[in-house]
């Protein structure tokens, strides 16, 4: 029976990731962090928490649908709002996402979300089965904000500054976060070292069609506020559509109206932000009249400085487009969306 990667010593750990390394071309320190990730996944998705969590994002779009080729290194989860707080949302229309049914309660429904329930139900309820694996293991700390739970694990490996030696597991609470369905998520080291056991997990994992609409949207509102308040790793949004559409998986998204209609109505109620002009961004006329995928000024800059780092640290593993390339491929994608 192979022998668990966490009963070996820090010595021997450090020898399979040098071993991996070599095989993979992928960094050690990446590979670490790897198997922390899907060891989160399965301590979470085997808990009494698994059934109304969903994996979302571009390490779902990398770990379950192998549709990128980029180490992501934050997990993005969603608690259904119907679970967290069915007495908040009874009543509200039906649909794919409980929506509130007036500017008032949609405001109370986020205070509550944010303030109350979710940082409560993250320090009772998700932080402990966290924390008891990790105890469990002998290894790692972890430690909480509002809408995080951070597991800090002792690296066996040189570190760098842009893929630190922690886990962060971001969570939302405003949403069902479906579509969903269970998928196999597998440490990247496995298939190179098969004489040891790494963990392994089966979360439910978003549809990859409301992926691409949170991420697209996402990334329309980056162009939109032309570089006012200028986010870091945002680059990864951009690089994550491209490899959608090399996939073959922006098209059929474009045409799930029905998931797109359903997050720009959630992000019209919950996710309030404004243009570079002080107007305020309608997610639904975006949807519906096109996105726009490729900035200018400052926020041009400001994504191919933060694309050349995530470069730099390895973090795409394979060789990379360049940042003009990049660009040019989500300008066909905003096209696309514009066609329509």
């Amino acid at each position: 029976m192979p022998e668990s990667y966490f009963h070996l010593s820090a010595k021997d750990q450090a020898d399979a990731l040098a071993v991996g390394a070599s095989a993979s071309g992928r960094p050690p320190h990446l590979l670490e962090k790897d198997i922390w990730v899907v060891w989160a996944l399965s301590t979470l998705f085997e808990s009494e928490l698994g059934a109304h969590l969903v994996f979302k994002g571009g390490t779902a779009l990398s770990k379950a649908y192998k549709v990128i080729q980029r180490f992501s290194e934050d997990v993005d989860l969603t608690y259904d709002i119907r679970a967290l707080a069915p007495e908040l949302v009874a009543g509200a229309p039906e649909g794919i996402d409980a929506i509130p049914p007036s500017r008032s309660q949609t405001k109370r429904w986020s205070d509550l979300i944010r303030n109350e329930f979710l940082p409560v139900w993250i320090r009772d309820r998700a932080q402990p089965i966290i924390q008891g694996g990790l105890e469990r293991l002998g290894a790692g700390t972890s430690r909480i904000t509002e809408d995080c739970i951070f597991i800090d694990y002792p690296p066996v490996t040189a570190v760098s500054d842009y893929a630190l030696p922690r886990v962060k597991l971001e969570f939302g609470a405003r949403s069902s976060g479906e579509p969903s369905t269970i998928l196999p998520v597998r440490c990247d080291l496995e298939e190179f070292l098969p004489e040891l056991e790494f963990p392994s997990a089966n979360p439910r994992v978003m549809n990859v069609a409301r992926i691409f609409w949170e991420k697209a949207t996402a990334a329309h509102v980056y162009c939109l506020q032309a570089g006012e308040g200028l986010s870091e790793r945002f680059s990864r949004h951009f690089h994550d559509l491209a490899r959608l559409d090399d996939g073959g998986y922006v098209a059929a998204a474009i045409d799930a109206r029905d998931i797109a209609e359903a997050v720009a109505v959630h992000k019209n109620a919950f996710f309030v932000e404004k243009d570079s002009e002080g107007q305020r961004i309608d997610y639904v006329d975006a949807i519906g009249k096109g996105l726009t995928l490729v900035p200018t000024g400052r926020a041009y800059d400001a994504l191919r400085e933060d694309y050349q780092r995530m470069v730099a640290d390895g973090l795409l593993l394979y060789d990379t487009e360049t940042f003009e390339e990049l660009m040019a491929q989500c300008l066909v994608i905003q096209q696309q969306s514009r066609s329509r």
